[in-house]
């Protein structure tokens, strides 16, 4: 070969190296459809692929109904507890966020043993077939106080627990309020120091119901609330006595999914509440104006007759 031949040969390659990466993928589109094009040659090859399509698509069809459509809505983020809880209790829901796990069988308190199911590897199963009506009765009780117009306190004293009670007392407007550090002892027991004289006799300060997500820790709270005749709702453990409370909901208590689970039930079931007492409300505006107007009209009649 002669160097001018050689030469080129090299400027040439070298034109075809630099293109070679941009014209990859377009090469194997092409080498597909040129395999396609060559499976159809003939009428049954055309056959065959029609049935092969068709077949693919019946497929689709019959397990698409099986499948799910992933949108913002459905689909799982975190903290989703917190800020979109779900409305009533269910035993699936209460499984998935762990409700059902006990401390170890070793630590058991003798007067748990009714909401046990058993143990497991040293651990004690919650019997969720207990929890479900205990929570829809606190939920109830929850509701009927905010109907009332009672103010409820939700009680949450752990880092994590901060961010549960703040958003379920916000749900209740101005009936709910939180407590999410220490509980300071003498709020309800010596409230007249702790608020001050004016402020007790002027404010509400003792609320009408407490909700305590860690009760084995505010021991304290649970009894100025017995002192003051505040009914109580918390979630116990199984190392924990159920009597410690007034409406114990047998659940894990170190668990915060739990807690928002809860928390989010009875902060929804309080909001229906208040929702239903402004009803109420607007209700009897209503009828007392509708009662005046014909008062008015009856006595504009008896004048002018």
């Amino acid at each position: 070969m002669s160097q001018p031949a050689l030469r080129t040969w090299l400027a040439s390659a070298r034109c075809t190296s630099k293109s070679a990466t941009a014209s990859a993928s377009s090469s194997r589109i092409f080498t597909r459809y040129q395999s396609t094009e060559e499976l159809l040659k003939t009428p049954e090859d055309w056959a065959r692929f029609k049935q092969k399509r068709q077949e693919t698509k019946d497929i689709i069809e019959i397990f698409s109904q099986y499948g799910s459509t992933v949108n913002p809505d459905n689909t799982f983020r975190l903290r989703h507890g917190i800020h979109k809880p779900i409305a009533h209790a269910t035993t699936s829901a209460l499984l998935a966020a762990g409700a059902h796990f006990g401390h170890a069988s070793t630590r058991m308190n003798p007067n748990f043993v009714p909401y046990a199911y058993g143990t497991r590897a040293g651990i004690t199963i919650i019997d969720l077939d207990h929890t479900v009506p205990m929570l829809r009765r606190a939920a109830n009780l929850t509701r009927q106080v905010a109907r009332d117009g009672g103010i409820i306190l939700f009680i949450g004293t752990r880092p994590d627990l901060r961010p549960v009670v703040y958003k379920a007392s916000e749900r209740l407007g101005k009936q709910g309020f939180h407590v999410g550090d220490r509980w300071l002892p003498g709020t309800l027991s010596n409230r007249r120091q702790f608020f001050g004289e004016s402020e007790v006799d002027s404010h509400r300060t003792t609320p009408d119901l407490a909700i305590i997500l860690n009760p084995l820790q505010n021991t304290i709270a649970i009894q100025e609330c017995a002192q003051a005749h505040v009914p109580t709702i918390g979630i116990i453990d199984s190392n924990v006595d159920p009597r410690l409370v007034m409406y114990p909901i047998p659940a894990n208590d170190e668990n915060p999914r739990t807690a928002e689970l809860v928390a989010g039930i009875l902060s929804i079931a309080g909001g229906e509440g208040v929702t239903l007492r402004e009803k109420a409300r607007i209700e009897g505006l209503k009828k007392k104006e509708k009662w005046t107007r014909q008062k008015r009209s009856k006595a504009l009649y008896e004048n002018n007759a």
